[in-house]
């Protein structure tokens, strides 16, 4: 059965799943920063996955930092799977502007996260659902 690290449900915001992937928003304003999570048991690593689901994930985050890119008028759209910290296997799809507070640096450490409001995050919800419409469903929330 699925379950979701427990740094992952400290640190970010549940907004839906893709047929494979659940989608989070990391709760940290500084950024428009998601995180997908393959709903599989046990995985570290992108090659632990079978080949349908490396397909999946990849056509997943590549859909995903397409729509945020235009949603959020992305100067650059940083994909990772670092897994450093947090073992469960997860991908982070970052919205970056010159603008933001770690350009052109990595995010990691350069700011202390600012939560989001409950606005705010509603705002980034409504900008989402007119993006992902297709195999993606939204959790109340």
């Amino acid at each position: 059965m699925f379950t979701l690290d427990p740094r992952l449900q400290q640190d970010s915001l549940p907004i839906g799943d893709f047929p494979l992937c659940r989608l989070l928003l990391s709760n940290d304003s500084n950024y428009p920063w998601f995180i997908l999570v393959p709903r599989r048991e046990d995985i570290s690593e992108i090659f632990q996955l079978g080949v349908a689901d490396q397909q999946q994930l990849w056509q997943e985050s590549t859909l995903l930092a397409q729509r945020l890119k235009d949603a959020f008028d992305a100067d650059k759209m940083n994909v990772a799977a670092l897994g450093n910290v947090v073992k469960q296997l997860h991908v982070h799809v970052i919205v970056r502007k010159h603008e933001d507070a770690a350009w052109p640096a990595p995010i990691w450490g350069k700011q202390p996260a600012t939560p989001y409001s409950a606005e705010q995050v509603a705002a980034i919800r409504e900008r989402l659902r007119l993006v992902l419409a297709e195999d993606f469903t939204f959790l109340e929330g």
